[in-house]
């Protein structure tokens, strides 16, 4: 059986004070001058997207209804030190609606089995993922 490609993205980036990055379909248009936190932010924003779809996609999988569509905060560190020199750390806050603290736990924890990003940086980096909830009451943390 051979993979199936799902999609690809494809970007022409340049670096220095007027560095940019377009992708080839003109729905990427970003300016990257340096120094600033760019990198980190579109990466932030690439795995955010991908994981949300893989929360969902587990939450079909295990046949839970989520009561409104999930939501991430993800922080991305650039750090400096020792033998590693430069290296990242992550922390993704994830907000699950309408389920328990145990089912919203599962769900973001089977999400980085699904997910692409997830799987790349896998001890790779550091990653804590907190899980929150809405209920009806207001947002809990799980």
């Amino acid at each position: 059986m051979s993979d199936k490609l799902l999609f690809s993205g494809k970007t022409h980036t340049t670096a220095g004070r007027n560095g940019a990055a377009q992708s080839s379909d003109g729905r990427l248009d970003v300016k990257l001058p340096e120094p600033h936190p760019m990198a980190e932010n579109l990466f932030a924003a690439a795995w955010s997207a991908c994981y949300l779809g893989a929360i969902e996609l587990a939450a079909k999988q295990q046949r839970v209804m989520i009561a409104s569509p999930p939501s991430v905060d993800t922080e991305i560190s650039l750090l400096h030190g020792g033998p590693k020199g430069f290296f990242l750390k992550a922390r993704l806050d994830v907000t699950v609606p309408g389920v328990d603290a145990d089912t919203a736990r599962k769900l973001v924890d089977a999400a980085h089995d699904i997910c692409p990003y997830s799987k790349a940086v896998h001890g790779n980096i550091d990653i804590e993922t907190n899980v929150s909830r809405v209920a009806s009451g207001g947002l809990v943390a799980a």
